[in-house]
C-alpha cells in the first residue's frame, strides 16, 4: 500500500528517520512496510541470529572483490554480478543491498581499496553504473557509496579530505555522477568530513547530488553511526540514519520539541523515506529468483577468470599437462578475501584450494603441497619440495579490511624469503598474489618467472587460477589502478595529514595522471594503469576518428597475431594539446574489451560525446572546453598507447 505523510504524527515521522535497529527501518510493529538492507558488494553478508542469540554470518556466494571484478574491463560483467547478487537477496528477504563503493583509489595504503573500482572516475562511475542496473533490473535496490571522498580508513569518523572544488568535480564526484545514471535507490554518505564540514551534514554537496546529478527525491541514508547531530544531518537532508540509534532519536524530537528544527525541514526528509518504503514494498511483489546457486558460483567464476591479471610470464606459464608441480604457501588452501563488511561466509562448506583445482584442471599433473607455519622447519620442509620440480607454485597474501589502513606496501618478511629461497630451488618459480592493493615487489620480482595477480577471487577462485596457470583460459584481465615501485613513488605520501585532516594537494594527479606528469623527470610504475597479459599477442592498426557535432566516432582494427584465441582491452584517452587551464596529460574516456581469434582481425568502435573534452570550470561553475585540438590516444594500457590521432573540437 502507499503511505502518505498525513499518516504520521511528528513523533512517528521522527522514527521513520532513525531507522529501526541495525537493519531495518521503523515499521511500527508492522503497520507498515519494513525495508531490509544487508551488506555487499562482494556478496551478501547477512548476520542472523541464532535461538541461542548469538549471532554469524549466514553462507553466500562469495564473489570477488569489486577490484577483480573491475579487473575484467568488462561491463557487462558487472551487469551481471549485480544480477546474481539480487538473487541472493531476493532468497534472503533483503530488499536493498549497501553496494557498489565507487570512493577512487588515492592511496595505495587506503585499507578498502579492494572494495572500490579504482583510481579513475571514468572507470569506476561505469562500472558503478551497470552493477546498479543489473541489480536493480531484479527489484533489489542498490546504494552507491561513500559519498564521499572516503579514501582512506584511518580516522575516517573525523578526518577532513581538504580539496579544491575542480578535483572534487573531476575525481571524487565524477564516479557518482556517472552512476547516477544508473538511477540507484539510494545514497549513503561516507563518515569523512569534506572541507570541514560532516558529509551526514554537507548540504552543498547533497544538492548537487540531488539537483545535478539527478538522484532527486531518493534517498540518502548514513554510513553505519556516521550521523554526530542527527538535527544537523535532517536540516541538510540526510533522510535516514542508520543503525537506530537512541541518542539519535532523543536528539531530532528534542530538536523539534525546543525549536532547532520545523516539522517542515521534518516532513522533506520523511517524504523521501515513505517514498523509499513505498518503491520497496511495490518492487517486493515482482521478485523472482532466476538462478541457481550453482549458477551464481559459476558466473563468480567468469568473473574470476576475467578478472586475474597476469603480470609478469617469462615462459613458465601456462603449465602443461603431466608436469611435476609443488605449491607452498597458507593462501593456496585458503579462502582469502577482505576484512570487514566486506567479507561474505561462503556458500561452499569448504572452499576448494589451489593444489585441488589444479589436479582436476591438469591431466597426469603431480601436485605437491607443503604449508608453512610460524616455525621455520617447515617452511624449510616446504621450500625444499620446490627443488627439481618442472615448477614452483608460491602462494602469498596480504589482507586488507574495512577499519584500517595498510602499514606499507611490502608482503611480509616471511612471505617475501619464502619466495626468493624458492625461486632459489626452481628456476621455473611462479608467484600467485591474492592481494586487495598494490605490493612492492622490489625484493623478489627479479627472481621469479611468473606472477599471477588472483586479488580476492571469491570462492571459486582456485578453479579460475588453475584454469589459467593450465591454459584453458587465456588470462584478459587488467589493472585498474597504477602499481607504484614503492610506496614513497606514490604522491599521496607526500601531502600534508594527520589525524584530523588530509591536504588533497596533488590536486587532478591522482594515479596514471600523477605518473603522466611525473614521467619526464625519470619516475616510472611498477605496473601501469591498464596493464595486463595474455597468452596472446595483439597489434593495433587502422584508425579512424570521425568528428560530428555531438559524437566522436573512433575506431581501429585488433589483430590477434598469435595461434591463441585470446581477449584484449584497448583504453582510448583524451588530450587537449594545447590547454588554456592545467589539465592531465591525458584521461580514460572509453574503452572496449574484444574477444578475437587466433589470427583474426576485429574492428574496435566507440564513441566519444561531448563531456570527454570537458574540464570543470571553477570560475564559470560549470563543465565546458576550449575549442581547439585534441589527440585520441588508443593504447594497450596508459603507459603503451599504439595509436593517435588529432582532432578539431569547436
Amino acid at each position: 500500500m502507499k503511505y502518505s505523510i498525513n499518516d504520521f504524527t511528528i513523533e512517528q515521522k521522527i522514527k521513520l528517520l532513525a531507522g529501526k535497529d541495525f537493519w531495518h527501518t521503523e515499521d511500527f510493529d508492522g503497520k507498515i512496510y519494513k525495508v531490509k538492507v544487508s551488506d555487499g558488494p562482494v556478496g551478501l553478508r547477512m548476520p542472523v541470529c541464532d535461538e541461542n542469540g548469538k549471532w554469524y554470518d549466514k553462507p553466500s556466494v562469495a564473489y570477488p572483490s569489486t577490484q577483480v571484478l573491475s579487473q575484467t574491463w568488462d561491463e557487462k560483467l558487472a551487469y551481471e554480478t549485480g544480477e546474481r547478487i539480487a538473487d541472493d537477496c531476493i532468497e534472503n528477504g533483503v530488499d536493498v543491498l549497501l553496494a557498489p563503493g565507487l570512493n577512487i583509489k588515492r592511496n595505495p595504503l587506503c585499507g578498502r581499496n579492494f572494495e572500490y573500482v579504482s583510481e579513475d572516475p571514468y572507470l569506476a562511475g561505469v562500472f558503478g553504473r551497470e552493477y546498479v542496473k543489473g541489480i536493480q533490473a531484479h527489484h533489489v535496490g542498490a546504494t552507491i557509496k561513500h559519498f564521499c571522498a572516503n579514501n582512506q580508513e584511518l580516522c575516517r569518523w573525523w578526518v577532513s579530505s581538504e580539496i579544491d572544488e575542480r578535483t572534487l568535480r573531476e575525481i571524487y564526484l565524477e564516479p557518482f555522477r556517472i552512476a547516477e545514471e544508473g538511477k540507484p535507490w539510494a545514497v549513503m554518505c561516507a563518515y569523512n568530513l569534506v572541507n570541514g564540514v560532516r558529509m551526514s551534514e554537507h548540504a552543498k554537496l547533497y544538492k548537487i547530488l540531488r539537483e545535478e546529478f539527478g538522484h532527486g527525491d531518493r534517498l540518502i541514508m548514513s554510513d553505519w553511526e556516521a550521523v554526530q547531530d542527527h538535527v544537523a544531518s535532517v536540516k541538510a537532508g540526510l533522510d535516514l540514519e542508520m543503525p537506530y540509534l537512541e541518542s539519535g532519536y532523543v536528539r531530532l524530537k528534542e530538536g523539534f520539541e525546543n525549536g532547532e528544527i520545523t516539522e517542515e525541514e521534518i516532513d522533506a526528509c520523511v517524504k523521501r523515506v515513505l517514498d523509499f518504503i513505498n518503491l520497496c514494498e511495490e518492487q517486493s511483489a515482482l521478485r523472482k529468483v532466476q538462478t541457481t546457486v550453482e549458477q551464481r558460483l559459476q558466473s563468480a567464476q567468469k568473473v574470476a577468470e576475467n578478472g586475474i591479471v597476469l603480470l609478469k610470464n617469462d615462459g613458465a606459464l601456462p603449465v602443461k599437462d603431466n608436469a611435476n608441480i609443488s605449491i607452498t604457501g597458507n593462501s593456496a588452501v585458503k579462502y582469502i578475501s577482505g576484512d570487514g563488511s566486506s567479507r561474505v561466509q561462503p556458500i561452499t562448506k569448504t572452499p576448494v584450494g589451489l593444489p585441488y583445482a589444479l589436479e582436476k584442471t591438469l591431466s597426469g599433473a603431480t601436485v605437491s603441497y607443503k604449508g608453512v607455519d610460524d616455525h621455520y622447519q617447515q617452511t624449510y620442509v616446504a621450500v625444499n619440495n620446490a627443488y627439481g620440480k618442472d615448477v614452483a607454485i608460491v602462494c602469498v597474501d596480504k589482507i586488507d579490511g574495512e577499519g584500517w589502513d595498510r602499514h606499507g606496501l611490502k608482503l611480509d618478511k616471511r612471505q617475501e624469503m619464502l619466495i626468493v629461497e624458492t625461486a632459489k630451488q626452481n628456476s621455473n618459480t611462479v608467484v600467485v598474489m591474492y592481494c586487495g592493493a598494490p605490493v612492492d615487489m622490489s625484493a623478489w620480482i627479479d627472481k621469479v618467472n611468473a606472477v599471477i595477480w588472483a586479488g580476492y577471487p571469491g570462492e571459486m577462485g582456485a578453479y579460475a587460477i588453475a584454469n589459467i596457470i593450465s591454459g584453458k583460459v587465456n588470462p584478459s584481465g587488467k589493472l585498474t589502478e597504477s602499481f607504484p615501485l614503492t610506496l614513497e613513488d606514490s604522491v599521496a605520501e607526500y601531502t600534508h595529514s594527520d589525524f584530523m585532516k588530509v591536504d588533497y594537494a596533488e590536486g587532478l594527479r591522482v594515479g596514471y595522471r600523477y605518473y603522466d606528469s611525473e614521467n619526464q623527470n625519470g619516475l616510472t610504475t611498477l605496473f601501469p594503469f591498464g596493464y595486463g597479459l595474455s597468452y596472446s599477442t595483439f597489434e593495433y592498426k587502422n584508425m579512424s576518428v570521425e568528428v560530428g557535432e555531438q559524437v566522436v566516432k573512433v575506431a581501429f582494427d585488433i589483430t590477434n597475431t598469435s595461434q591463441i584465441d585470446g581477449a584484449e582491452v584497448a583504453q582510448i584517452y583524451v588530450r587537449e594539446v594545447h590547454p588554456k587551464v592545467y589539465r592531465p596529460y591525458k584521461e580514460l574516456k572509453a574503452f572496449k574489451k574484444v574477444s578475437v581469434g587466433a589470427g583474426q582481425t576485429a574492428r574496435v568502435e566507440v564513441q566519444l560525446g561531448v563531456h570527454a573534452f570537458e574540464y570543470y570550470s571553477v570560475a564559470l561553475d560549470k563543465w565546458t572546453h576550449t575549442p581547439g585540438s585534441f589527440e585520441i590516444l588508443v593504447g594497450a594500457s596508459a603507459e603503451n598507447i599504439l595509436l593517435k590521432q588529432s582532432v578539431e573540437i569547436k
